[in-house]
Order: structure tokens, then C-alpha cells, then sequence
């Protein structure tokens, strides 16, 4: 059964009350700038931010009629200021109101977003801390390759992480930005100085060149980076499947007290948290593309963005939130097995220090060449026999044994040759 899952912070960003509440704050803000300029009376300003208030229901009501959701909502805001309410929206067209406000949603649910990574980078950090000497195998194209550590790997996810927080917060400033530049952006009917003054009311900076509506690339940009870091995620949760794999079992995911994995097989302890997560990285990439379809508008503006985005914003910002906290928790509470990590490197007979036995036989003067016939021999023995033995294979064939002593091929196999230069990496990440 799928989780009950809340985000009272992130969700509450994303109903029509709170996009209503910065719907009036973007009109006042207006309303503030304009009065400051003389171009309205400043008591009507006093009587509208006191009396300014709405109704979800009533806007929906209106908007059924008018088929027009600004107008709706302005209805029914004028509803409960009176006359007064003739100076709000002077001079202004619909998309003022709309993208300066999502620009202010989308900030608001980016800084839920960068606490969350923060609180992943940790959980990684302090995992990678733990299994620092944790010795497994590194794999390349799914085969055993070489020793690694199971902290070196996770160096890899923070190395990551850490790129992913860099990367969000430059452009925390890419999208903080507000347009109040009028029907195609010309400023005809309102002052350049009105929006300068509400944009740094509301914290964000006025939009170079908007036309009529903020250019869509930007909105694109932030998309595009949710879904690199949706695609991160999808790369743990893929490499805590594989490692969960039953004739792996590196690693396993939490399995709390009365769960169950199938309703058919009683054994099985499935990796469904981190197949959730390879799932929903697929719809932040699909609303990440919806973006960029949304940059090639008509003219000066069209409505083509406008549905989509009332999907794919609160839907990629809450998604996405959701993974980090569920990467978050599958690496505080992931289960690692050093023992068959141990079991798996030693399959065959330790074949994966193939390469240092070669490289040992071509420093004693053996041809390259011929000491990769030769390893590749031994190796390809033991993968293929039952039981087989590269170590044994090694150790007894006359050529080797001619070149190097018996505690000489002992030391080709001791997996501290391959991590001597892992500290360097740690202490780039301060691990």
C-alpha cells in the first residue's frame, strides 16, 4: 500500500488560497508603489489594505460566469473594499497579477526545496562517514570491475548533491523575478518606477524585457534543473535496487515491522520506495519538456503556457520535495551488509585484482601482452568453472610463479592497493 503523504508546507504553497493571498499582495504592493508616486490618493491605499480580504468559493462562483479568472477574483476582492477598490489594478493587465505572483510561489517552494536538499546532503555525508572502509566492488557495465568502498560510492551521491545545491541556488535569482509593464509590455498606462518599487516591495527584481508576459525560459530553466535533480534521485534509488537484487544484497531498504512485500510470496522485501522514485523522476522530466514547449509563444503573448502550468508547477515542486524527502529517509534508515559486499568481492577467487596481477607481472619484465594472456586465461578459468579459484589458478601457473614469490601474488590481492588514493577524495568533500 502506497503511503499517506503530507506537505503541509509545500502543499499549502500550491492551493487557490495561497495563490489568491499573492494575488492581493501583488496588487497592493501595486497599490503602495502607486500612492508613493502620487499617482493615487494614500488614504484609498489605507482603506484597501485594510479592508482587502476574498472567497475562494465567490472567485469560483464569478469565474464561472465571467470565465475569467482575474476578473473574478477582482470582483469579488472589490466586493469587500467598496469604492476604493477602483485604484486597484490601475493601469495593469492580467499577466502582472499572474506570473509576478507564481514568481513568488515558485520562490517560496524553492526555499522548502533547498532545505530538503540540505537535510539529504547530510544523511549522505553522514552515511558516507560511516562506511568510509566498507570495502565492496566497484561494477562497470553491471560486471564486478574493482574494490571500492561503499562510502566512496556515496562520495559520488554527495559530490552530486552538492552540485545539485550550487546549481539552485544561482538561479533562485533567475526566478525571482516580477513584470507590472501593462498590455504588452510597453508601460502605456503605467509607470516604469511602479514596477521597480513593487518589485523590491515583494522581493523580487523587475523583468529585463517582459512582453506583457516574463519570458518563458525562464520558467523553462527551472524546470530542466528540477528534473536533472529528479534524474539524481532516480540514479540512487536505481543503484539501491540493483545493490538490493537478491543475488547481490549489498544493501537493502528499511523493512518496518508488519510490511509486507507481495501478497502472493510471504519472502519477498521488495525495493518499492526506491522504484517509486525511479517513477516519479519520469513525470518531472515530462512536465520539464512541457516547459520548454511553453517558451514558443504567439507574438507578444498567448494563453498556451497558462494550463500547463497550473499542472506542472505544483506537481514537479510537491513531487519533487516528495523524493527528497523519501531519498532522505532510504538513506538514514538503508540497511548495508558488509559481509556479503566481502562475499561478493571473492567470487571466483578474487578475479576482480586481475589488473594488478598484470600490471605486477609487467613490472618483473613480462611483456604486456603476454601477461594479459596470461591473466585472462586464469581469469576466464575460474568465471567459468564451478568453484573456480583465480587466486589458486594464478598461484600454480609456472610463468607467474616463475616472476613472483608466493607472498608477491598474496599482495596483488589485498584490496588496500586499490583505495591508497580514496582520502583525497574524501577530504575534497570533507568526509
Amino acid at each position: 500500500m502506497i503511503e499517506r503523504y503530507t506537505l503541509p508546507e509545500m502543499g499549502e504553497l500550491w492551493t487557490d488560497d495561497y495563490k489568491f493571498k499573492t494575488w492581493l499582495q501583488v496588487e497592493i504592493a501595486v497599490c503602495e508603489a502607486q500612492a508613493e508616486l502620487g499617482r493615487i490618493p494614500s488614504e484609498a491605499v489605507k482603506e484597501i489594505k485594510a479592508k482587502a480580504s476574498f472567497d475562494v468559493a465567490r472567485i469560483l462562483e464569478i469565474e464561472a460566469e465571467v470565465r475569467h479568472d482575474v476578473i473574478a477574483f477582482l470582483t469579488n476582492v472589490n466586493e469587500y473594499v467598496g469604492d476604493a477598490g477602483r485604484y486597484i489594478h490601475l493601469g495593469m493587465t492580467s499577466s502582472d497579477v499572474l506570473d509576478t505572483a507564481l514568481s513568488l510561489q515558485v520562490v517560496a517552494s524553492h526555499r522548502v526545496i533547498m532545505a530538503q536538499i540540505e537535510k539529504l546532503i547530510q544523511a549522505i555525508r553522514y552515511k558516507a562517514q560511516e562506511h568510509r572502509d566498507t570495502v565492496m566492488i566497484g561494477r562497470s557495465h553491471g560486471i564486478h570491475a574493482e574494490p571500492i568502498t561503499f562510502g566512496f560510492k556515496l562520495a559520488g551521491w554527495l559530490a552530486e548533491m552538492l552540485r545539485h545545491r550550487e546549481r539552485l541556488c544561482r538561479l533562485e535569482d533567475e526566478i525571482a523575478v516580477g513584470q507590472i509593464s501593462g498590455a504588452v509590455g510597453t508601460y502605456a498606462n503605467i509607470d516604469p518606477e511602479v514596477e521597480a518599487s513593487t518589485c523590491q516591495k515583494l522581493g523580487l527584481r523587475p523583468d529585463t524585457a517582459s512582453t506583457q508576459v516574463i519570458s518563458r525560459d525562464v520558467h523553462a530553466t527551472y524546470m530542466n534543473a528540477l528534473a536533472v535533480l529528479a534524474a539524481s534521485i532516480e540514479r540512487f534509488a536505481v543503484e539501491i535496487r540493483n545493490l538490493q537484487r537478491t543475488d547481490v544484497l549489498e544493501v537493502e531498504e528499511f523493512f518496518s515491522k508488519g510490511q509486507k512485500g507481495s501478497s502472493a510470496m510471504p519472502h519477498k522485501r521488495n525495493p518499492i520506495r526506491s522504484e517509486r522514485l525511479t517513477g516519479l523522476a519520469r513525470i518531472i522530466r515530462g512536465n520539464a519538456m512541457a516547459a520548454i514547449e511553453n517558451i514558443a509563444l504567439w507574438h507578444e503573448r498567448d494563453i498556451s503556457h497558462s494550463s500547463v502550468e497550473r499542472v506542472i508547477f505544483p506537481d514537479s515542486c510537491i513531487l519533487i520535495h516528495f523524493m527528497l524527502v523519501e531519498i532522505t529517509k532510504l538513506v538514514k534508515n538503508l540497511l548495508v551488509y558488509p559481509e556479503n559486499m566481502q562475499r561478493n568481492m571473492n567470487l571466483y577467487g578474487g578475479v576482480v585484482f586481475s589488473q594488478r596481477v598484470l600490471l605486477t607481472l609487467v613490472e618483473k619484465g613480462i611483456a604486456r601482452e603476454d601477461a594479459y594472456q596470461i591473466v585472462q586465461s586464469c581469469a576466464h578459468e575460474a568465471w567459468n568453472t564451478p568453484g573456480g579459484d583465480f587466486h589458486k589458478l594464478i598461484a600454480s601457473h609456472p610463468q607467474v610463479g616463475e616472476k613472483l614469490s608466493a607472498e608477491e601474488i598474496d599482495d596483488c590481492f589485498d584490496p588496500t592497493y586499490q583505495l591508497r588514493n580514496l582520502d583525497q577524495v574524501y577530504q575534497r568533500l570533507g568526509i
